[in-house]
């Protein structure tokens, strides 16, 4: 099979986190404020306008995209030409359960996303702060076989440091205690261990894979954590589904280089600095609990100066 033969489509994760009626239904829902935690900083939902520099992002470099997918909380960019043939936005009731509903958690929401009406076998995930910032053709993302390139940051040690942060009773933020969950999953069922990382940024999968993965391999697993409206370190992060199809030989290994991935922190100007010195093909404008508005306000533009022109998904 060569990199000609298929389709690939892109699927975002959206929402308006400044939307004071969505602000109004989480809250009134959830009961509790934790904007200050990881679970549920302000950075989780604000919008900053990523995506509407995002989409600029994939027209200049990857306008063999098939169809972009926005999967939402019933909103729209008001910016957004929706009449585009490209564009579809995607309900979170079109693909979660009722018992996920409603859902603030990212990684819930990426369990069905191979739940998407229309879906394309291969595709593209990204968050909205995810850019291309080089022309890319598919095969950066997708081997000749059809089989996914995973992109992961090698942590040789990886392993035991996180088992020597628990027997020393260590925090781990929530990510990394999902990550090191998720390849400790696949090493318990394929005797495969993999001490890394993702690289944050856009992901290639398969969705016959993705769907196995969910509805399968880690279904028991899976199957406790779908009422998680929160953030919960017992979520299965979807790690565990690039491990798998590594494990059984469906996607191929790689081990990002600075000039392939960088993760900006808005927080820090040497991080801005960086990422001009090594000018990666993908970069995330990467928000969090560190992240003052007056940050956002110089993200924002940054990223407007990087992208000045206007695409055909604005109106």
């Amino acid at each position: 099979m060569s990199k000609q033969d298929f389709e690939i489509d892109l699927v975002y994760l959206w929402v308006n986190g400044n939307d004071p009626q969505w602000l109004a239904r989480k809250n009134a829902f959830l009961g509790i404020d934790l904007n200050d935690t990881e679970r549920n900083c302000k950075g989780r939902y604000v919008n900053n306008d990523e995506l509407r520099f995002s989409l600029r992002s994939v027209e200049k470099h990857a306008p063999w995209i098939r169809k972009i997918f926005i999967v939402t909380d019933g909103q729209t960019p008001e910016w957004l030409d929706t009449t585009n043939s490209k564009i579809q936005i995607v309900d979170h009731k079109e693909i979660l359960p009722p018992e996920s509903l409603p859902c603030y958690n990212s990684n819930v929401l990426e369990y069905f996303i191979y739940k998407i009406p229309g879906l394309s076998e291969h595709f593209l995930f990204s968050n909205d702060d995810m850019f291309f910032n080089a022309s890319l053709s598919p095969d950066f993302f997708f081997a000749n076989d059809g089989y996914p390139i995973v992109r992961l940051i090698n942590k040789p040690f990886g392993k035991w440091r996180f088992i020597w942060k628990k027997l020393n009773r260590k925090k781990l933020s929530i990510y990394r205690e999902k990550i090191f969950r998720a390849a400790q999953l696949v090493e318990k069922m394929f005797g495969k261990y993999y001490s890394a990382i993702p690289h944050h940024n856009i992901d290639a999968y398969r969705k016959s894979d993705y769907q196995k993965s969910v509805e399968q391999i880690f279904s028991k697993e899976i199957s406790p954590t779908i009422s998680h409206h929160l953030r919960n370190t017992k979520d299965i992060h979807r790690s565990a589904f690039m491990f798998y199809s590594l494990a059984v030989k469906n996607a191929h290994l790689k081990y990002i280089t600075p000039s392939e991935s960088y993760v900006v922190k808005m927080h820090l100007p040497k991080s801005y600095v960086k990422f001009e010195g090594q000018m990666p093909k993908l970069f995330c404008m990467n928000d969090s609990e560190y992240v003052s508005d007056h940050h956002r306000v110089k993200a924002k533009e940054y990223l407007a100066n990087h992208y000045p022109s206007k695409s055909l998904f604005e109106k």
